[in-house]
């Protein structure tokens, strides 16, 4: 499954969204924004109880099998809120401190306590309860030049099995799996870490300001949109980045060519003719949305939801980054 989304036994799924449902059309979408302690429960995040417990080990003693206490190891478990049993979710050290679901979104509630207008937008399960996701939108979002609106979202991550610290970054993704989680992280304009190891609470100034350095990133990320914006992209420019974002060996097959072609034909469509580059036309920063909107909506595909799937689950994510670094100036 790659959204990697956790599914319970009564077939419901750990996640939700505001007011819009994810490509993989699962979890609980809600006709309004939500407040910390209503996407919790929206999720099934809320009232896990992750807790650690002693763990043994089995030696053989004189041909008998006898437990031994493992001094320097803990198990993590929860209450699965569904059926309530006790489940397994990883080994961590003795200085392992747990952090609740719900501690993630308190922070995030934290964090932006004196910003108005930022609220829940997803939340999630991953890895059968291993880790777990919240987003929030923030009101604010980056202006390129008065013609595109990008969104920024603050990401709440945090893993119950010792694999990964408690992290908050910002984002322009909204997380919806585990494969925007990944595209999230590489496109995170800042982001802090709290150890499991010390106190999360004592931390929130110094995330903060850390994350602080979100809003250089929108100043820096602006600046460098309306660069692109500003300067001309020639039809023979293009085609020679096109070239670069998909190389084309010299002993490919007929078939590889004829599909570069293609590609190229449509790419030229929507940097020339295609509404959403009006305003935007002949600069470099058309040449990278029409990338963008070809890999997102025009790439060969059986059938839009097989589109989707590879635009999380695919290297959708590094063909942008690879334009975008291509295009900038």
């Amino acid at each position: 499954m790659p959204h990697e989304l956790e599914t319970f036994a009564d077939g419901t799924t750990a996640f939700a969204s505001a007011r819009l449902s994810a490509w993989h059309q699962l979890g609980t979408v809600t006709q309004n924004t939500m407040k910390a302690e209503e996407i919790m429960s929206a999720a099934r995040l809320g009232d896990w109880g992750v807790r650690t417990i002693r763990t043994v080990g089995i030696d053989t003693v004189d041909g008998v099998d006898v437990q031994i206490p493992a001094d320097d190891k803990r198990m993590t478990v929860r209450r699965n809120p569904v059926t309530g049993a006790t489940e397994y979710l990883g080994i961590v050290g003795t200085d392992y401190t747990v952090v609740q679901n719900e501690q993630c979104a308190e922070l995030l509630d934290r964090l932006v306590d004196q910003v108005g207008g930022a609220h829940f937008e997803t939340a999630g399960s991953l890895r059968r309860g291993k880790s777990v996701f919240v987003t929030m939108k923030l009101p604010d979002a980056m202006e390129i030049a008065g013609v595109d609106r990008l969104d920024l979202y603050l990401i709440g991550t945090t893993s119950h099995d010792g694999t990964a610290a408690l992290r908050v970054d910002a984002s322009p993704i909204r997380v919806v799996c585990a494969n925007t989680q990944r595209a999230a992280f590489q496109h995170a304009v800042g982001h802090y870490t709290f150890r499991h190891t010390s106190n999360v609470n004592s931390q929130i100034s110094q995330a903060r300001e850390a994350l602080g350095l979100m809003w250089k990133y929108l100043d820096t990320f602006e600046k460098a949109a309306e660069r692109m914006l500003d300067t001309e992209l020639t039809m023979r420019e293009f085609e020679k980045i096109v070239a670069q974002v998909w190389p084309v060996k010299d002993n490919a097959s007929e078939q590889t060519r004829n599909n570069a072609k293609q590609r190229l034909g449509t790419l030229k469509y929507l940097i020339r003719e295609a509404d959403t580059q009006k305003t935007i036309t002949g600069s470099r920063w058309a040449g990278y949305q029409a990338i963008a909107e070809y890999l997102d909506h025009y790439q060969p595909a059986k059938d839009d939801t097989v589109r989707a799937n590879r635009v999380v689950t695919g290297n959708v994510g590094d063909l942008k980054i690879t334009a975008f670094d291509l295009l900038k100036v």
